[in-house]
């Protein structure tokens, strides 16, 4: 898993956690070996405040603790083609009906089961 950021298109929920958790024991840990360097530190401090609020904000969604999909605000639509191709409901690659969906209508239809959350003043779509 990689470390998340508010550029990424779609982030788990898991990578969350798992970096929350890495800072967490870095922060921890800062100067049991060696001198801290203080721009280091201040940049963890920084980012786990902003990974903490993120969780804070998609902690109810259900499926939070084991893997939950959060999708750019951006990148919502596309998501909603690719959910929708990899759940059989139309065909990777086909010209037809793809090129006949209103895939804005189509995204804008499946964030009603959604809500929205914040990453550091990024919106992201999180499953209600």
């Amino acid at each position: 898993m990689g470390t998340p950021t508010n550029l990424d298109d779609v982030i788990d929920s898991r990578e969350v956690i798992e970096r929350i958790e890495e800072l967490e024991a870095d922060i921890e840990d800062a100067g049991v070996d060696g001198p801290i360097d203080v721009e280091v530190r201040a940049l963890d401090i920084e980012e786990l405040a902003t990974l903490k609020a993120l969780a804070e904000e998609g902690k109810d969604s259900p499926d939070w603790p084991y893997g939950e999909t959060l999708i750019r605000y951006s990148y919502f639509e596309d998501y909603a083609q690719e959910l929708a191709e990899d759940c059989g409901m139309v065909q990777e690659g086909a010209n037809w009906p793809n090129t006949c969906i209103d895939w804005e209508q189509a995204a804008e239809e499946l964030q009603m089961d959604y809500t929205v959350v914040d990453f550091d003043g990024v919106e992201y779509w999180i499953r209600a």
